[in-house]
């Protein structure tokens, strides 16, 4: 998702490199994003993760349907997941020449 937002606003990533935002800035800013539907998809999931225990409980085998660790683990493996590949797309999009995106139309 991060890497077809980068494509998406190059135009307007290049303005804003020329206009003086630093690549730190670039990076933080599409992170942000990625970040935010990250947290807004984890969130989802618990709580539909947290409702559905009830019908689960009785396919699981040596864990509680309610076992926060386990909820707490996959949490933090998605999100690490996720950041790795919010990243990358969002290196490139720091390292951008504007006057290639500005060209570009």
């Amino acid at each position: 998702m991060i890497s077809y937002m980068v494509t998406q606003s190059v135009h307007d990533i290049g303005v804003r490199i020329a206009l003086g935002a630093r690549p730190g800035n670039i990076l933080g800013m599409m992170l942000g994003r990625g970040m935010k539907l990250t947290a807004a998809g984890l969130a989802i999931g618990l709580a539909g993760a947290v409702s559905l225990t009830r019908l689960m409980a009785s396919l699981l085998f040596g864990v509680s349907a309610t076992d926060v660790a386990t909820f707490a683990l996959v949490t933090l493996f998605l999100g690490t997941i996720a950041f790795v590949a919010s990243y990358f797309p969002a290196l490139r999009a720091a390292r951008l020449d504007p006057m290639t995106a500005l060209r570009e139309d």
